[in-house]
């Protein structure tokens, strides 16, 4: 019999829920939360408890006894940077998570819900690799005006099991290989991925890097000056535009790069501009990595939602296969991910840090 861990992983109008039995799922649920079921919360936090009421509903539903489970794990999120890897869930992390230590985010109840229920039959939780993993060099913080630095906020959970599903294939150690790893979704981060440390990635979640589904990506700053000072917007609406509601839903008005495969099948001769646009500024992004890594790349990994679209992939391919060797890893399983992350603790693979 393997280890039994309850996965947890909220979103902001859906909480994801999962059994596994080792590395094999045994149940799971994704549970949507209609606008009427959240409205009377002020914010994420005060959903505790609706969210946890669902959550033990689903195991009472699928007779899973809470002792039965060895662990539980939640989705990690916005807390101070700290480097990849398994975390056990303490009162410092759930008091920054309670506060939104770096903002305010669905993901922030993920440890919450693991330590409260965990804490029900004295288990241990954890988190994985959330969002603020950072391990960049220095050199990669600097900009050239000094009250701004670089941050390192981007889908760790997936550029991390990406990375050891590449080292796999290649038969090599995660720790061994350099890559460059694009994650393809809502928001794209790329990132230079050095033996088994991300020394250098886009901030995926306040747009930086290429343009995305949501995302308006990099900007000349000359220009957004001026666009910020117009008086045409108000600070929450600029915010807007840059994450949200930038990138493919400005320029095309979708996120979904299936509606925009069919109209450049029509003949949309700005949907094929924009989708050229996109896979060109991805392939910078990929090169750019690369040059962190000195050239010196194992491999580069295409992953996320939109690698299930070919067309794009190709397009992206052609710009970088130069480099050398493609993986392409569709979709994103946060759910195996993070039971992963857990598995290899509780089997004494890799201990768990502490957050402090």
């Amino acid at each position: 019999m393997g280890f039994n861990i309850l996965v947890i992983n909220p979103g902001s109008t859906s909480t994801k829920i999962a059994i596994y039995e080792g590395e094999n799922k045994k149940f799971s649920e994704n549970i949507f939360h209609s606008e009427a079921e959240l409205v009377e919360y002020n914010n994420i936090i005060e959903q505790r408890e609706f969210r946890k009421g669902i959550i033990l509903k689903f195991l009472a539903d699928k007779n899973i006894s809470l002792r039965s489970l060895d662990a539980v794990v939640g989705r990690g999120g916005l807390l101070n940077p700290i480097p990849g890897g398994t975390y056990y869930v303490n009162e410092k992390m759930l008091k920054d998570l309670e506060i939104g230590v770096q903002g305010e985010h669905a993901s922030n109840l993920g440890g919450i819900l693991a330590a409260e229920i965990a804490s029900q039959v004295d288990i241990p939780a954890f988190i994985v690799d959330p969002v603020v993993v950072d391990e960049f060099e220095e050199v990669a913080r600097l900009t050239g005006i000094p009250e701004i630095r670089r941050r390192s906020i981007f889908h760790a959970l997936n550029h991390k099991s990406s990375a050891r599903l590449a080292a796999k294939k290649m038969e090599k150690e995660y720790d061994e290989v350099n890559l460059v790893i694009a994650h393809l979704g809502g928001g794209i981060s790329v990132s230079a991925y050095k033996k088994g440390k991300v020394i250098d990635v886009n901030n995926a979640l306040n747009g930086e890097g290429p343009i995305a589904p949501e995302r308006a990506g990099t900007l000349p700053a000359w220009d957004l000056i001026e666009l910020v000072l117009s008086g045409k917007y108000s600070k929450c609406e600029l915010k807007k535009k840059i994450t949200g509601k930038g990138g493919m839903v400005a320029l095309l008005g979708t996120n979904d790069m299936k509606k925009v495969m069919e109209r450049i099948r029509k003949g949309d001769k700005q949907a094929k501009l924009v989708f050229d646009a996109m896979a060109y500024r991805i392939a910078k992004e990929i090169g750019a990595c690369a040059a962190a890594l000195s050239g010196q790349v194992d491999a580069v990994v295409i992953t996320g939602g939109l690698a299930h679209c070919e067309e794009f992939v190709e397009k992206i391919k052609n710009y970088v296969s130069f480099i050398g060797k493609i993986f392409i890893f569709p979709g994103e399983d946060e759910m195996k991910a993070l039971a992963l992350g857990v598995l290899r603790v509780l089997k004494g693979e890799e201990k768990a840090k502490k957050y402090i």
